[in-house]
């Protein structure tokens, strides 16, 4: 496989016709070797328009829809970030390649050592990978964030996460159950007032112990 090439045409042909324009998006996925953070079996797969297996019955997202994540966040050099469900790595990557810092926290132990790995293998040293069930109750956090990317969905709308936000931050996250489910945007002004807004449709696997009807309050 020629990656260079292959990273040059998921960008062109799959992530820009999704209306990604920014352009330290589009530069930071052309240039991080995607295939690094795809397992051995499905190497070849690492560019195509395809949710790729990682096990757990969990997938990397498709690379249009990680563009438009990125894009949303409005990633800067200094900014703090969270990312809830490691995976394979490959998200944690972009996220650090344009951000100050970024937690990515996982459930599944065999994905973190994954994601050490290949994470290991480029230059890049400003994240911190844990074991951490954001939804769990007893879970907590002694920081907030500016930006905060969840790539599981959840079928209603959570405040747990938006409330992990610092003044001017951005939280990306997918609501919703099959058939119907949206990309929303939460922005948190520099009070405590929340602006939601529902981007695109987009499916993706729910995150690991969420609840059809969730019974969480905050």
């Amino acid at each position: 496989m020629n990656t260079e090439q292959a990273r040059f045409n998921m960008v062109e042909q799959q992530v820009r016709p999704w209306t990604v324009l920014d352009a330290t998006v589009l530069q930071t996925m052309e240039s991080i070797p995607r295939d690094v953070f795809v397992p051995e079996p499905h190497k070849s797969l690492a560019y195509a328009d395809i949710e790729v297996p990682l096990g757990h019955d969990e997938t990397m997202l498709f690379p249009r829809v990680e563009g438009r994540m990125l894009q949303e966040l409005e990633l800067d050099i200094d900014d703090e970030c969270l990312l809830v469900g490691t995976g394979s790595g490959y998200t944690t990557a972009c996220i650090a390649s344009m951000a100050k810092h970024v937690d990515s926290i996982d459930i599944h132990d065999d994905f973190l050592e994954a994601a050490a790995n290949n994470l290991a293998t480029i230059n890049l040293a400003n994240f911190s990978l844990e074991n951490k069930d954001v939804l769990s109750p007893d879970t907590s956090f002694d920081k907030k964030y500016d930006a905060i990317a969840v790539t599981g969905s959840i079928p209603e709308y959570l405040p747990l996460f938006e409330q992990l936000l610092k003044p001017a931050g951005r939280l990306f996250i997918i609501v919703g159950s099959k058939p119907a489910m949206h990309a929303i945007k939460i922005e948190r002004d520099d009070t405590d007032n929340f602006i939601r807004t529902i981007l695109f449709e987009a499916v993706i696997k729910p995150l690991v112990g969420v609840k059809q009807k969730s019974a969480f309050t905050f």
